[in-house]
């Protein structure tokens, strides 16, 4: 009788740089020993795959796709191969899987399953966006995406901030690319001159930029982050 394989949570770059300049030599083994994947999308995944080890074959690849128009029956399935002793990588299309990234209920389908769930090592932006922020690191909420809606999203942004310095909790949130400008006029407007903002945009890619400042000195400092992956950090104190 097989072993049960194990599911390989599998990290990827958060932007066009070589994969093992941020990736340990661990992630490569692995994805060199396995050839079932669940994706968010295939074309990438195959490009990662292939950047990280240029010698294995595409033919050998088992794609399982993972995005908002998979039927969620359909992914009951994509832990199967698991019974006859395969590994399964869990892809992410930026960072790390499961984590404001599509792939938690596939996690969840696993430990359903008693399949063993492996992490391996990779870049966060939201984890280091806060390493590097100097808030609150010890008391911290990642938002996701605020409300598009113009008095829904300021609400929001209200309320956060309220949340804020009333725990003393730092509060996370991300936007579109396209739209990050567009946020932060909305937070340079609503929030007060006094609280902290952090601003950390292209994480780990040699065009970083990672700046904290109360909201009056933001005022002051005019710049743009129009389609650059951002993460958005506020601290009321």
């Amino acid at each position: 009788m097989s072993s049960v394989g194990k599911l390989y949570l599998i990290p990827t770059t958060l932007g066009e740089i070589e994969p093992l300049e941020v990736l340990p030599m661990s992630v490569k083994h692995i994805v060199e020993k396995t050839s079932h994947f669940i994706v968010e999308n295939e074309k990438s995944a195959r490009r990662f795959i292939k950047k990280i080890t240029p010698k294995k074959s595409q033919a050998s690849l088992h794609i399982y796709l993972l995005d908002k128009y998979t039927d969620e029956m359909e992914t009951r399935n994509y832990l199967n191969s698991c019974d006859t002793g395969e590994n399964i990588g869990l892809l992410s299309e930026a960072g790390v899987p499961a984590v404001a990234d599509p792939g938690a209920s596939i996690v969840h389908l696993a430990h359903e399953k008693n399949i063993r769930v492996v992490p391996l090592v990779g870049p966060s932006s939201i984890i280091m966006a806060m390493m590097s922020s100097g808030l609150n690191g010890q008391n911290f909420a990642f938002n996701g995406y605020l409300p598009i809606e113009k008095s829904a999203r300021k609400a929001q942004i209200k309320r956060l901030e309220k949340l804020s310095h009333d725990t003393q909790q730092s509060q996370i949130f991300i936007e579109t690319p396209y739209r990050n400008d567009k946020l932060l006029a909305d937070l340079l407007q609503l929030l007060a001159g006094n609280t902290l903002l952090c601003v950390a945009v292209d994480i780990s890619l040699q065009t970083e930029y990672i700046k904290t400042m109360t909201v009056d000195r933001w005022k002051k400092h005019k710049t743009s982050f129009h389609k650059r992956p951002a993460i958005f950090i506020i601290h009321r104190k």
